[in-house]
């Protein structure tokens, strides 16, 4: 491993000593899921709560119930993908643009609702949907493993508790590949961390095929690469704080988890290219929903200005870096190590490279999962850890019926979650 485990920060205080003298020597696994179901079970709450609320809609009659509230929005999109596929010819609006088609929803997630749904006779839906919850339950366990790299054993499980009770963490329970995502992120970060880059290979293939994270993740190993080469054959030399310096067989098989993660994030534009012809076809399809080209860097401008005026908007996209740079050098963050750092910093930068900012960017910040355990070992206080349980809550509410509950603008569109 690249880490040792460090002693528990808390000093055996906190969520061990809430729980029942039984339940804290109940087997981690256990502890795990009953805390991500508790808060899947608040999540469902919150969500027949805004269900009743909900007006006329797109989907279905007023005051839906839970099952088909949840399955709304970009659910009906992967069902689409999953009975109908994907478009060999682009569809075009009247000014010729391509219209919104299912290139933008990457085939791994839609494929598995299909297998499970012809397995087990249920509708696409229903089985995207339980897909989509064992993923979230499968990437809660794969991270309290990948933070126990890090942390002791109560702050992991304060860490996700986090994870767990985000304020988008509610999405981990809707027909949507994001869980399923996150498993294959968390498990080929488990990987690299443990210094397995040969079995992280297929894990990242697959990742590569549920959503758009490859990217950022080769250049992450790539990054990585060229630092693990500069501590063998620069002048920094040196084991020390850094960890054990990588061997020759190890620099080979993370060189190759570099060109497989590169190919692999470019698998599904090219697959779009071939099916199509369209060399664009994948990139047209994801600005499709912006109604204008990509342009990097581009729309954080744009919005900056829109929301704080010309002078400071055109200061806000480096502020939000240079705050972003000064959290992962802050000391609860800089025990993630390394790898973990490289990855939040990389797909920050992958966000302000290519993201349209707008309401779906909270949802999109669910893969810097790590600073869960950042924000766990910032303090030992329960009285901390439980303010910030409560407020993710309370944002979730926020997120729930702001953006979950479907509601038309007074001129037009929405706010999509």
């Amino acid at each position: 491993m690249s880490h040792p485990v460090r002693t528990d920060p808390a000093g055996g205080r906190g969520l061990l000593n809430e729980l029942p003298r039984r339940a804290a020597r109940w087997p981690w696994w256990v502890q795990v899921s009953l805390i991500y179901v508790a808060a899947r079970i608040v999540s469902a709450c919150i969500f027949m709560a805004a269900a009743l609320h909900q007006g006329v809609n797109p989907w279905f009659p007023p005051a839906p119930g839970y099952w088909d509230f949840i399955s709304i929005w970009d659910g009906r999109w992967y069902e689409r993908a999953a009975e109908s596929g994907y478009p060999s010819v682009l569809p075009l609006n009247a000014d010729g643009s391509v219209a919104e088609n299912t290139w933008a929803f990457y085939a791994l997630f839609p494929a598995l609702g299909r297998g499970l749904s012809v397995l087990t006779g249920m509708g696409i839906l229903p089985a995207l949907t339980v897909v989509a919850m064992l993923s979230g339950l499968g990437a809660a366990l794969v991270v309290f493993l990948l933070f126990r790299e890090f942390a002791g054993r109560t702050a992991s499980l304060w860490g996700v508790v986090f994870f767990s009770t985000f304020p988008v963490s509610a999405v981990l329970q809707v027909p949507y590949a994001e869980p399923l995502n996150l498993l294959l992120l968390a498990t080929a970060l488990l990987l690299v961390v443990r210094r397995r880059y040969l079995a992280a290979m297929p894990v990242v293939v697959l990742m590569c095929f549920s959503r758009p994270t490859g990217v950022p993740f080769a250049a992450m190993v790539g990054l990585f690469l060229v630092y693990q080469c500069w501590r063998r054959f620069g002048s920094a030399r040196r084991p020390g704080p850094y960890g054990r310096l990588l061997g020759k067989k190890e620099l080979a098989s993370l060189a190759a988890l570099v060109v497989v993660s590169a190919a692999s994030a470019l698998a599904w534009p090219l697959l779009a290219w071939a099916r199509t012809g369209d060399i664009r076809a994948y990139t047209r399809t994801e600005t499709a929903w912006r109604g204008h080209d990509l342009v990097p860097f581009k729309p954080w401008f744009d919005t900056g200005q829109m929301l704080f005026g010309p002078v400071l908007g055109v200061l806000a996209p480096f502020v939000f870096a240079a705050l972003f740079a000064l959290m992962l050098m802050s000391p609860p963050v800089r025990l993630l190590g390394t790898e973990l750092r490289l990855w939040c910093a990389c797909y920050m930068g992958y966000l302000l490279v290519f993201l349209h900012p707008q309401t779906s960017t909270f949802r999109m910040l669910l893969p810097l999962f790590p600073l869960a355990l950042g924000a766990a070992l910032l303090s030992r206080s329960r009285a901390y850890r439980g303010t910030v349980v409560v407020m993710f809550l309370l944002l979730q509410i926020v997120w729930i019926v702001w953006l979950w509950a479907w509601a038309q603008l007074p001129g037009g569109g929405d706010y999509p979650p």
